[in-house]
């Protein structure tokens, strides 16, 4: 294997990663809707603005999105509707997994109150 390249798991690892913050989360989801200026994502996210530009300048270096400056207004995109798909992958294995969460807890639920009715 050639020294420069990395391996495809640690890449995936990285760009996972790179997606670990619920302000780029959320950045992410309000971009699937279409193009919105800082202001609008500001307005959304409730967050600094310093730190907002932070998560912004991760998204752009990694790609994922896209900047157009129009005058005083910097208006953000995703780069590419792949994005999207994988927020609704995302949603969708979130759904499965917590759903059976409860039926766990309703399993839990159901067994505590059994032994609570049950005589000592």
């Amino acid at each position: 294997m050639n020294r420069t390249q990395i391996p495809l798991y640690q890449a995936k690892a990285e760009f996972f990663r790179m997606l670990g913050h619920p302000a780029r989360i959320r950045v992410l989801e309000l971009l699937q809707d279409g193009p919105l200026p800082v202001r609008d994502l500001l307005a959304a996210i409730e967050i600094e603005p310093s730190s907002l530009s932070q998560q912004l300048a991760v998204l752009r270096r990694s790609g994922i999105v896209t900047a157009t400056r129009g005058g005083s207004t910097v208006v953000y995109e995703l780069a590419g509707g792949d994005v999207a798909e994988l927020l609704l992958s995302a949603r969708r294995v979130l759904s499965v997994l917590l759903s059976g969460r409860q039926d766990l807890l309703a399993s839990l639920t159901e067994a505590t109150e059994r032994a609570e009715r049950e005589p000592r």
